[in-house]
């Protein structure tokens, strides 16, 4: 039973591959349940170890964490399990089965779930990725956005409390991220209470969150809304983290002697300039 409206909860994490090599430092973070979280960090920074703490396919040296206010060990995580789903950044790695349905529906089999229930679930969640029509295909014939469609409907499937998303976009070209991001904001406005961890490097996507925690070496030096985290461009580049477009166009623009109001995307910054 869910206790609380706290999904994730990192305490005092502390964890190491090597004894002489602390890979995460005193990590402490809590998401809401609902909230839009972005981890971020340069590559090495220590994002992946975490993502792979929050299922238990790692265990903290010290610390403990807490899926809706329930501590995660090794007499729970089968069941703390069942309430997140993870999309890995090379699909290929998460595909099970002959075909697109097949792979879509490997969660629901092992959850024995009946199969006219799991013929109705495989059919609505291909639909909502956009992937029905490709139902009978092999994964290997799919562009690499298309593979993460169908990984993230052969998670959602599951109905999961938490998504948790470890650079998913990293293997896909320009548009195929593009798909994938407006996939994550329609699911997000489907489902008001499924909590969304994205864990990447773009800043883009970032930007869009609800939250965005900035980790590098390890530690957390960052956390806040976007529009306060991203006020530093030297910072950032201290980081190897860059500016959203949009804000660097904004911060050119000024010095061009063309003031504009606060904005959060895009779209507003063109409103503002049409």
């Amino acid at each position: 039973m869910e206790k609380n409206n706290t999904s994730l909860k990192f305490n005092h994490i502390y964890f190491s591959y090597q004894d002489d090599a602390q890979t995460l430092k005193d990590v402490s973070f809590e998401v809401e349940k609902g909230e839009y979280v972005c981890l971020i960090g340069h590559n090495g920074s220590g994002k992946s170890t975490i993502a792979r703490l929050m299922i238990g396919l790692l265990s903290p040296k010290k610390g403990d964490i807490e899926i809706f206010g329930e501590k995660l060990s090794e007499d729970n995580v089968v069941s703390l399990r069942k309430k997140v789903g993870i999309v890995f950044q090379n699909p290929d790695n998460q595909f099970i089965g002959a075909t697109v349905r097949d792979d879509i529906a490997f969660g629901l089999e092992n959850e024995c779930v009946e199969e006219e229930r799991m013929e109705v679930l495989v059919d609505e969640y291909a639909k909502k990725v956009g992937m029905y029509e490709f139902l009978d295909k092999e994964p290997s014939s799919l562009s690499g956005g298309q593979k993460q469609r169908v990984a993230i409907a052969g998670t959602l499937v599951r109905n999961p409390s938490i998504l948790i998303l470890d650079e998913a976009t990293s293997m896909l070209d320009p548009k195929g991220k593009r798909e994938i991001i407006d996939l994550i904001h329609k699911t997000k406005q489907e489902n008001p209470d499924l909590t969304i961890i994205s864990i990447t490097h773009d800043i883009e996507e970032a930007y869009s969150a609800s939250k965005v925690i900035v980790i590098s070496s390890g530690e957390i030096i960052a956390s806040g809304q976007p529009k306060d985290v991203f006020t530093s461009q030297e910072k950032l580049e201290e980081l190897e983290l860059d500016l959203p477009f949009f804000l660097k166009l904004k911060k050119e623009l000024s010095n061009r002697g063309i003031e504009i109001n606060d904005v959060s995307s895009i779209e507003e910054l063109k409103r503002q300039l049409c």
